[in-house]
């Protein structure tokens, strides 16, 4: 392997037998070496293939200030999170936790401490990111010997959740978890009462509702498939559910103006029947 891109002493980027960027991490690996330079595998400890050429840039800007350490911690998370969530990291996730990791311990030896507003929510509705996060601080405390907080697992896992939306637009992974515990709090207002988190209707809405969120914040249109006939039958069959979908949709055109079609109100209503029907009757 030859060096394309020297990023400091320790990391440099190349490319694999397939073709395929990648960065590549040892001790001295590129002290005084250049581009074109071949790379000594003996030295070479880590190495994650990047599918975004323009990664390595940002990598390269973010490592001039910052300890390649960080990316070591940022790698084993990456590498972790990739092997328990069922979706595809973007690679801008090297950026943001190496990022984040190096500012959250940089704040933690100042002694400050800033809170997540969003850990109850991030807990409750991301909770495989959110146990990933706990794992990422057993991590960081290994490599640092710093020990963070809960609030810092959150903000992590706001990052995975993130990396499955839009790679560096960490504001979206805000507004998703607030669609979705808006959306939700209205079901329970609605119903007055709680839902049963357990449950696989409950995880199934949770999903919908994720996805939903995504799709308008990414204003990304779906083709309509549901006719009139179908749309009055759910609107009639399952009127109470229905009522709610209204009210919901009524509170996503006034603080979002997102303006929902026939296909999302029949699924919506789907969705928050499926997940009270079981509780209406035990009550």
């Amino acid at each position: 392997m030859k060096i394309n891109k020297v990023l400091n002493n320790n990391v440099v980027v190349t490319t694999n037998q397939h073709g395929q960027e990648m960065v590549v991490m040892g001790k001295g690996l590129a002290f005084q070496k250049k581009v074109g330079q071949n790379i000594e595998k003996e030295k070479i400890e880590k190495h994650f293939v990047l599918q975004d050429t323009d990664t390595s840039e940002k990598l390269n800007q973010l490592l001039q200030n910052t300890s390649d350490k960080y990316l070591d911690i940022a790698s084993e998370i990456y590498e972790y999170a990739r092997a328990k969530l069922p979706y595809k990291l973007n690679d801008y996730l090297y950026i943001a936790l190496t990022d984040h990791i190096s500012f959250a311990i940089t704040r933690m030896k100042e002694g400050i401490q800033l809170k997540n507003t969003l850990l109850f929510e991030i807990r409750k509705y991301y909770k495989t990111e959110f146990d990933i996060g706990l794992h990422s601080l057993t991590i960081i405390e290994e490599y640092t010997g710093i020990k963070m907080d809960e609030d810092e697992a959150a903000s992590i896992a706001l990052h995975l959740v993130n990396s499955q939306l839009s790679g560096e637009n960490m504001d979206m992974a805000v507004q998703v978890t607030e669609v979705v515990n808006k959306t939700l709090n209205i079901v329970k207002y609605h119903y007055k009462t709680e839902l049963d988190e357990n449950s696989i209707n409950y995880e199934r809405f949770l999903t919908h509702l994720r996805f939903f969120a995504i799709r308008y914040l990414r204003k990304e249109q779906m083709e309509e498939t549901i006719d009139t006939f179908f749309y009055e039958q759910v609107q009639t069959k399952y009127h109470q559910a229905f009522k709610c979908a209204e009210k919901i949709a009524t509170f996503l055109e006034k603080n979002y103006q997102w303006v929902l079609s026939v296909d999302d109100m029949v699924y919506l209503t789907i969705h928050i029947h499926r997940v009270t029907y079981r509780q209406k009757k035990m009550n």
